[in-house]
């Protein structure tokens, strides 16, 4: 058996929600990515918004999980100003090294796929096995599982 770790950021609880679920069905470790700055209420969106478009790299805490020891990591974000959070491109710069194999997933306000998906292969320095973009409308509905179970046929097609 494969050893999987999700791997997320979540500012809102959106993209926490997406992982434990995927998580679950995956029978895989989790690890959240903590931002060490706080993202929280108005400022926090706007200074969200700000770092994504800049591409900045942020201070992020230690991992717990190596992501080495694993042979697939997923990695989830939000989609902040058509880019990736600031913490997950701060995780993927900082870790690319130790990816053998990589999936990403992201939740967003629009229904479209994003840019974000190539931003995250050049950064991780790999092609991904398999993408999944889930809305903001689905996850709070919970109108999602198709996604994710269509997402987990992808990967072990591949995998």
């Amino acid at each position: 058996m494969k050893k999987i770790l999700v791997v997320y950021y979540s500012r809102t609880g959106t993209t926490e929600k997406v992982a434990g679920q995927l998580a679950k069905k995956l029978d895989a470790d989790l690890e959240e990515i903590v931002d060490q700055n706080s993202r929280k209420g108005v400022v926090g969106y706007l200074r969200s918004g700000r770092d994504a478009i800049r591409k900045k790299e942020i201070f992020i805490e230690p991992v717990k999980k190596d992501p080495a020891q694993y042979d697939l990591v997923v990695i989830g974000t939000p989609v902040w100003a058509f880019t990736m959070s600031a913490p997950v491109r701060t995780y993927l710069n900082s870790y690319k090294d130790k990816f053998n194999q990589i999936a990403f997933f992201t939740s967003q306000g629009g229904d479209k796929e994003q840019k974000v998906f190539k931003d995250m292969e050049r950064l991780a320095g790999k092609p991904s096995m398999a993408r999944m973009f889930i809305t903001t409308k689905e996850a709070v509905n919970d109108k999602f599982a198709g996604k994710l179970d269509e997402f987990i046929q992808q990967l072990s097609a591949r995998y």
